[in-house]
C-alpha cells in the first residue's frame, strides 16, 4: 500500500504540474488509493520533495503507464530514469500491450513519447454533465450487482467493449472485490448491461458502462444514463465519464444527455525492447 504521505506528495505535484501546464492528468486514483502489489509506483525525491512520480496501471495483461515531473525539475533525466524503473518492472511481469497515458495538450509529454518511439493508438474524451432536464424511464432496473452477476458482467466487458476474456475476467475480478457502486441494468427482468460508479470529493465518475449488442438500438442506454445522472446529481455530485473519440454513436448518446467534453487525453502503445 501506498502510505498517506506518498498519496498527498502526488496529490500536491499533480496539482502543481495541471496548473503550470494547463491540462488534466489521469493518474487513476481510485487504483492508486486501492494499491495491493508493490513495485508499480516509482518516486524520485529531491530534499524531501516529489519531484518526478511514475505509476503502472495493470488490467489483465495489460498495462497502463502515466506520470509527470515538477515543471522546475524538467530536462534534468528524472522522468527518463523512472521510466526504465518501470520498464523493467513490466518485462519482469510480462504484460503483453503497454499503454503510456498522456494529456492531449501536453507538448512536453507528446515529444517524450516520440522520442521513446510510441505510436499513438487512440484518445478519449473526458466529459461533465451539465445540468439539463432528464426523463425518468419505469420500464429499466438499475439494481446492485451481486456475486451472481460476475460472468455476466464479463461478457459484457468481452462483447461490448471488446476486451479479451483473460483481461475481462482480471479486470471484472477486481471490480467484485468490492462492488460498491457496481450496477447491472435490467429490462423485462433481464441483464442486458451494467455500468460502475466511482464517488469522490464532489465527483461521481460512471465507468464502464455497457449494453449487450443485441439490446442496443433500444433506448436502454439512455434511459440508464438518465436514471444514474439524476441520482448523482440529486445526491449533489458533478458526474463525468470518459469515452474513446471515435466512437462517435457513443458521444451522440452522452451528449444528447447533457454531457460535454471538457479534456481530452491520448494513448500510445509502447514496444517493451531488451
Amino acid at each position: 500500500m501506498l502510505t498517506t504521505q506518498q498519496l498527498k506528495d502526488i496529490e500536491r505535484l499533480q496539482s502543481e504540474c495541471e496548473l503550470h501546464d494547463h491540462v488534466q492528468l489521469k493518474l487513476n486514483w481510485e487504483m492508486l488509493r486501492e494499491r495491493k502489489t508493490e513495485n508499480l509506483d516509482f518516486f524520485h525525491y529531491e530534499e524531501n520533495e516529489l519531484v518526478a512520480f511514475l505509476g503502472l496501471y495493470p488490467f489483465g495483461s495489460t498495462v497502463e503507464v502515466c506520470g509527470m515531473v515538477k515543471p522546475a525539475e524538467r530536462r534534468k533525466g528524472h522522468f527518463r530514469r523512472l521510466f526504465q524503473l518501470g520498464m523493467e518492472q513490466v518485462r519482469l511481469a510480462g504484460y503483453k500491450k503497454i499503454l503510456l497515458n498522456a494529456p492531449a495538450g501536453s507538448d512536453a509529454a507528446k515529444a517524450f513519447l516520440h522520442q521513446l518511439g510510441a505510436e499513438h493508438a487512440f484518445s478519449e474524451h473526458q466529459m461533465k454533465w451539465q445540468e439539463m432536464p432528464l426523463e425518468d424511464s419505469d420500464d429499466i432496473l438499475l439494481r446492485q450487482a451481486t456475486q451472481e452477476d460476475y460472468e455476466t458482467s464479463v461478457r459484457l466487458s468481452v462483447e461490448a467493449f471488446g476486451l479479451d476474456e483473460e483481461d475481462a475476467r482480471a479486470m471484472e475480478s477486481h471490480h467484485f472485490a468490492d462492488k460498491t457502486g457496481m450496477f447491472m441494468i435490467d429490462v423485462n427482468e433481464e441483464t442486458v448491461g451494467k455500468l460502475r460508479v466511482s464517488r469522490k470529493e464532489g465527483q461521481a465518475w460512471i465507468y464502464g458502462f455497457s449494453i449487450l449488442p443485441e439490446h442496443q438500438g433500444r433506448g436502454i442506454g439512455r434511459k440508464a444514463l438518465r436514471r444514474i445522472v439524476k441520482e448523482q446529481s440529486s445526491a449533489g455530485y458533478s458526474v463525468h465519464l470518459e469515452v474513446e473519440t471515435k466512437n462517435d454513436h457513443a458521444l451522440r448518446l452522452y451528449e444528447s444527455v447533457g454531457f460535454q467534453a471538457v479534456h481530452a487525453q491520448d494513448y500510445y502503445q509502447y514496444e517493451c525492447r531488451g
